[in-house]
């Protein structure tokens, strides 16, 4: 029998227990996300499971968003629940479809299941992202079960580049998994889920072959194994903390004071590793974070390069989307303003990218970072070394 389809645990019982007192307990939605390494591990066919079992109580719950990729185990457990109709969108002479989040809302259920958490929307819906969706969603008070693949998280997304060797291009900022109040992982070991793709239970049989020689390797599977084993372990971690510090009274420990901040140049092409780097270093410190941008003279809305203008801001929403307080200052020189703001906001360490200026321009004219690193008594300093190339592979 597929792993996936074993008959419930007593773990999966406990889980299923304990988000049901969840959602009995506040007035904002609950959120349970199932996290996996791989696509075919399990993660819709665990989520409907659960929404069979809840129902069976008498819970009310209904699909908001099911993709079963023609898996007849998957699709079997769509039978008895509400699915809540998809909206069409008009798209390019094309009609396409999506979730209705106002349905959804209208409808009011106690729980709704949406699939496909990084899911990028069609233009012209109401929000750009799937995980945007399910915030509103929460918003209204409906509990939300989703999923997600572990490298779709976005400060994953150099650590996936390199040691993959694929861009994922849709992905979901860390915070959005930090605010679920279940996280559960879905474990399945790279040789099972090789011979699950053997089988044709992932894709269809004319991608297997491609398959198998690419993204599913043993080695690919097993670091990303590791990877969502770990992130789910961290959640794990931090919801065990709260719940312990709520039992005994004990008040919300203090945010470190030990901040980080990423100093953003206007011409960025290293900035979005900058601040993937700086999320998963500040989450794992529990501190505040900021992302600085020192606009020059030369660099004022007026003169700057409309396409640089145009990265820049494209930057500036990523930050705020990873969880950075964005500050913008003006400075003749650019070193000097970062100093400055480090020392008024305890900054103990600035994380910045390798300069692309020439050794000879660095001789004369000096660097942001040798006159950081100048400061007496200054915060660490971190370079990131560039970035690879994006490779023609890609995951959506």
């Amino acid at each position: 029998m597929d792993r996936a389809a074993e008959s419930p645990s007593e773990p999966q019982e406990a889980e299923r227990e304990e988000f049901l007192a969840l959602v009995q307990r506040r007035q904002r939605g609950k959120l349970k996300v199932y996290v996996g390494s791989a696509a075919g591990v399990g993660k819709s066919y665990r989520m409907l499971s659960e929404a069979q079992a809840l129902r069976a109580r008498g819970m009310d719950v209904v699909i908001g968003f099911i993709e079963t990729h023609g898996r007849s185990e998957t699709a079997a457990l769509v039978e008895g629940l509400e699915v809540v109709p998809r909206r069409r969108i008009e798209y390019r002479g094309t009609t396409l479809e999506e979730m209705d989040v106002d349905a959804i809302i209208a409808r009011r259920p106690t729980v709704v299941v949406v699939d496909e958490l990084a899911h990028t929307n069609v233009p012209g819906s109401k929000n750009r992202k799937r995980w945007e969706d399910v915030l509103e969603i929460l918003d209204a008070g409906i509990n939300t079960v989703s999923a997600v693949n572990v490298q779709h998280l976005e400060s994953l997304n150099d650590v996936i580049r390199e040691t993959l060797g694929v861009t994922v291009r849709e992905t979901v900022p860390d915070w959005v998994l930090a605010q679920a109040d279940q996280v559960v992982n879905i474990d399945l070991s790279a040789e099972d889920l090789r011979q699950r793709l053997s089988e044709g239970k992932i894709y269809g049989r004319e991608r297997v072959p491609s398959a198998l020689e690419n993204f599913f390797t043993p080695e690919n599977l097993t670091t990303l194994r590791e990877l969502a084993l770990r992130e789910v372990a961290s959640s794990v971690d931090r919801a065990r903390e709260e719940i312990v510090r709520r039992e005994e009274g004990r008040p919300a420990p203090p945010r470190s004071a030990d901040r980080i901040m990423v100093a953003m140049s206007s011409d960025p092409p290293r900035t979005a590793a900058l601040l993937r780097r700086a999320s998963r270093i500040a989450g794992r410190l529990n501190t505040d974070w900021f992302c600085v941008y020192v606009q020059t003279p030369q660099e004022r809305a007026d003169r700057i390069d409309s396409t640089l203008q145009r990265r820049l801001v494209d930057n500036i929403q990523r930050a705020q989307q990873l969880g950075a307080n964005v500050v913008k200052l003006e400075d003749a020189h650019p070193s000097r303003a970062i100093a400055r703001f480090a020392r008024e906001q305890r900054v103990a360490l600035i994380i910045l990218g390798a300069t692309r200026r020439s050794w000879w321009h660095r001789f004369v004219h000096g660097s942001v970072a040798d006159a950081l690193l100048a400061e007496p008594g200054g915060p660490d300093i971190l370079i990131v070394a560039g970035e690879h190339e994006e490779t023609e592979d890609a995951i959506a």
